[in-house]
């Protein structure tokens, strides 16, 4: 199952948060692993 984008984004936070604990991170960076990845337009 696919990270949709609010929760990815919310995980994305949780990464870039000081106050995150190391856990927190591990969880938040499995999050974005499994994100869904859109295709860049040119």
């Amino acid at each position: 199952m696919t990270t949709g984008k609010k929760p990815a984004s919310k995980a994305s936070q949780e990464l870039s948060s000081k106050k995150s604990t190391p856990s927190e991170k591990t969880v938040a960076g499995s999050d974005l692993a499994q994100a869904k990845k859109t295709p860049k337009k040119k």
